[in-house]
């Protein structure tokens, strides 16, 4: 992106918003643009604001007074569908992370995760790709295994080019790294990655490939 990325910060505790603060301030394509306490406040300043207004991520605690912040992504969503949301926490419940991204989180960190990790998060999902942190997207990874494959129809059947796109995007590729390594362009990854979330009814990348892998989709590739 030409212009800074802009930055909201949903977090209760006020000394981590400082820690965030001055984390953030030391990058000059980064800027926090505003820091709520609560998700009331936060979603009431969305929906204020006019979409193209609205920040290019959004850092959202779990744990918040008042509504928490697993309530609060389809309203974030609904308010600003171009915002990209990175779920920053201590929990690392199974649980949560799943909801987070079926909501529509394209992100999950931890809160012990470093500067450098928090900043390439944020690039990277507004670049089009997703973030796990490395401990979440191990045990994720784990859980996704072990489910059992459902079924899909031949209409809901992902076409060869799409299961490409989608490998490329499970690895954490942004969707402009999955063109240059395709050979096509971002707006056709574009494309398809849309086609991949319709036809596998899900909202973003992370929720695609938990589908793929439930439906046992890469492992029938694989044979």
């Amino acid at each position: 992106m030409k212009h800074p990325i802009n930055v909201m910060l949903v977090e209760d505790s006020v000394a981590y918003r400082k820690a965030i603060a001055r984390s953030l301030g030391v990058e000059p394509n980064i800027e926090l643009v505003s820091e709520f306490g609560t998700a009331e406040i936060a979603l009431r300043s969305l929906q204020d604001t006019a979409d193209q207004m609205a920040p290019d991520v959004i850092l959202l605690d779990l744990n918040l007074p008042g509504m928490s912040g697993l309530e609060a992504i389809p309203w974030i969503k609904k308010y600003a569908p171009n915002t990209e949301i990175i779920v920053l926490t201590q929990s690392d419940r199974e649980s949560d992370v799943v909801q987070a991204v079926s909501a529509g989180a394209s992100g999950y960190l931890l809160k012990s995760t470093t500067r450098d990790q928090l900043e390439d998060s944020i690039r990277t999902v507004v670049e089009g790709g997703a973030t796990l942190d490395p401990s979440v997207a191990r045990f994720l990874l784990r859980s996704m295994q072990h489910a059992a494959p459902e079924q899909t129809s031949e209409d809901d059947a992902l076409t060869e080019r799409e299961l490409e796109v989608l490998k490329l995007i499970g690895e954490g590729l942004s969707k402009k790294m999955v063109a240059n390594q395709l050979g096509i362009s971002p707006k056709t990854v574009a494309i398809h990655a849309g086609h991949i979330y319709k036809k596998l009814n899900v909202p973003n990348a992370p929720s695609a490939v938990n589908r793929a892998h439930q439906l046992g989709i890469f492992s029938k590739e694989d044979q």
